[in-house]
C-alpha cells in the first residue's frame, strides 16, 4: 500500500505553503483527491513530485501558465515542445541579464562620479536622475 499524506504533510514534504497547494489546485496544476465520506483527502508521493516540479520550474523563471504547458508534456514524449518553452525562457533570461548589465554599468559610473566630487557641489547621481528623459 502506498503511503499517503494529509495536505499539511504534503506541504511539508514538497516544501511549499499549504495555501500554495490550494492555489495550484484552483489553477488546475495539481489534482485534488476525492474526499472519502466523513474523511480527509489523502495525497500521494505523485503529488509531492508534481509540487516539486512546479517549484523547480518556477525557480527557473517559468510562469504558472508555462508550468501548465510543461506539465502537459511531462510524459517525456514531447521533448521538442518542451525545448521550445525552454528556449523562450532562456532568451528572456538573457534579455534580463543584458538589462541588468546595462544598469550595473550605468550605476557604476554614477557611483564613481559621486566619489570623485569634493566640496559643496550638486550630487552627480541625483543630477543625472533628474535630467533623465
Amino acid at each position: 500500500m502506498r503511503e499517503t499524506y494529509t495536505i499539511g504533510t504534503l506541504a511539508q514534504r514538497a516544501d511549499v505553503h499549504l495555501e500554495t497547494i490550494r492555489y495550484y489546485q484552483r489553477r488546475g496544476l495539481v489534482g485534488e483527491p476525492d474526499r472519502p465520506l466523513g474523511g480527509v483527502r489523502r495525497y500521494t508521493e505523485d503529488h509531492v513530485q508534481r509540487l516539486r516540479f512546479i517549484r523547480h520550474a518556477q525557480e527557473l523563471g517559468f510562469s504558472l501558465d508555462e508550468v501548465g504547458e510543461l506539465l502537459k508534456l511531462e510524459d517525456g514524449a514531447h521533448c521538442r515542445e518542451a525545448r521550445t518553452l525552454g528556449e523562450r525562457r532562456l532568451a528572456d533570461v538573457r534579455r534580463k541579464l543584458a538589462d541588468l548589465q546595462r544598469i550595473e554599468s550605468a550605476l557604476s559610473v554614477l557611483v564613481d562620479r559621486c566619489g570623485a566630487v569634493k566640496g559643496r557641489v550638486r550630487c552627480p547621481m541625483i543630477a543625472s536622475l533628474q535630467a533623465a528623459p
